[in-house]
């Protein structure tokens, strides 16, 4: 994880992966997963995600993870919110309302600093990782309890047409990821024209798979 890299991207504005807009698979199938109202929804590599807005405004405060300042700045100052700031062993925290940022390394989190979490919604953190980082990122899911439910959305093309991030995870890589500690249900597929920034880097064909895991 190279938080210089990501704080230039954030500087210049190369921040294609930032959507403007709440992700639908989000808006669709996590009513399926049952999770409680109320409880802490975890997300990884978080940006200024206007998913965080939309699960809390559906009853779920968030705890983030993101290694740029910038964007946290930006998320709060987008809200119009000034955050308490505290640090501890994972990073430094930026706390308003049900909202908590913590500007660190998301490898840093353990049991404690994620016993609070009840639910995870990751929709650009395993895809933003190359393939030998996923494994010990799909383990940090281990630190969350038993019983907790999540939503991971995954993008899957031919990587010989280019390169990530964000990477090509396809459905053998996550089931082999998350088995056998998590359930993984397939929720929906679909294949898509990928847009403008990844046909310019050359792909032709872009699926998108959503994932229901549940914590055994």
């Amino acid at each position: 994880m190279d938080a210089q890299m990501w704080e230039q991207r954030w500087a210049e504005g190369r921040i294609g992966f930032h959507q403007q807009t709440v992700t639908p698979q989000l808006e669709q199938h996590w009513p399926r997963l049952g999770v409680p109202a109320g409880a802490r929804v975890f997300v990884p590599l978080a940006g200024k995600s206007l998913d965080m807005v939309w699960l809390v405004e559906h009853g779920h405060p968030v705890l983030g993870v993101e290694l740029s300042q910038l964007a946290i700045d930006q998320f709060f100052a987008e809200r119009g919110l000034q955050p308490d700031v505290h640090e501890s062993a994972y990073g430094v925290h930026h706390v308003a309302g049900h909202y908590e940022l913590i500007r660190g390394d998301v490898f840093d989190l353990d049991v404690a600093g994620l016993g609070s979490c009840a639910a995870v919604f990751d929709r650009a953190a395993l895809i933003a990782l190359p393939a030998d980082e996923r494994p010990r990122y799909a383990r940090l899911f281990d630190h969350l309890a038993p019983g907790t439910r999540g939503l991971v959305v995954t993008l899957d093309y031919d990587q010989s047409r280019m390169d990530g991030p964000p990477f090509s995870v396809p459905e053998p890589e996550v089931d082999r990821l998350y088995a056998p500690a998590w359930q993984v249900d397939r929720l929906e597929r679909s294949v898509d024209e990928p847009e403008p920034r990844l046909a310019r880097a050359g792909l032709t064909e872009l699926a998108t798979t959503t994932y229901a895991l549940t914590h055994h």
